[in-house]
């Protein structure tokens, strides 16, 4: 893990695509803590699109009508709430200068959100980077129970629309396995993302409107 400083680095937006490419990306220690560091884990962590798993009790939340989906609506409010501390997390790895790079990247349209609204609230939501056919998730949050699981629900459908080719998690947790996440070699994950990178793919075609029984349908299908 080597720090950007150390390496004589000037992290802008453009700088940050060439590492996604490159099968790393930044991380600060603490919020408060102004220095980056680059990683690339022996393991990367991607969610299949042909293994990707919603639990009933997801299900049932998803067909819900009592909450509004939205993306790109409000980059800055997704990352501030990605940033704050949360049960079980005192310590967050989003400081300064990570905000405004990625609004950077969202400025020039490299980067996204899905957002989960009710009544008027942001209540969860998630945003990642996208290069070529790759999303890369980098962190998502909740207000309110469940909210960012439909946010990832949402996204996973957006992105078999548009014809992504990869869905980077980068690290596997348990909240992220219940979905299917797994763990790939280092060389196998280069594999997958350099031919992602080469293709393109719309984060946009399917419709926010789209109805919630035809989502989970999409999640569900294979190849």
């Amino acid at each position: 893990m080597a720090s950007p400083e150390d390496l004589h680095i000037e992290i802008t937006p453009e700088v940050l695509l060439k590492a996604y490419a490159c099968g790393i990306f930044p991380m600060a220690e603490r919020a408060d803590d102004p220095a980056l560091y680059w990683i690339e884990p022996r393991e990367r962590g991607v969610l299949p699109f042909d293994g990707f798993h919603v639990p009933r009790s997801l299900a049932r939340i998803v067909r819900r009508d009592d909450y509004e989906v939205r993306v790109d609506e409000n980059f800055d409010a997704v990352i501030a709430a990605c940033a704050e501390p949360a049960p079980g997390r005192r310590q967050t790895w989003i400081n300064g200068q990570i905000r405004r790079l990625y609004q950077g990247l969202f400025e020039r349209g490299h980067a996204h959100t899905v957002e989960i609204w009710r009544d008027g609230r942001l209540v969860g939501g998630l945003y990642g980077v996208h290069l070529g056919a790759a999303f890369f998730g980098e962190s998502m949050f909740h207000r309110e129970r469940d909210m960012s699981k439909v946010a990832l629900v949402h996204l996973v459908a957006r992105l078999r629309s548009g014809g992504f080719m990869l869905l980077d998690a980068q690290f596997v947790t348990d909240h992220l396995r219940q979905f299917g996440a797994v763990e790939i070699p280092r060389p196998d994950y280069h594999r997958r993302l350099e031919a992602a990178v080469r293709e393109s793919a719309d984060f946009y075609r399917l419709p926010t409107s789209t109805s919630s029984d035809s989502v989970l349908q999409l999640v569900s299908q294979t190849s």
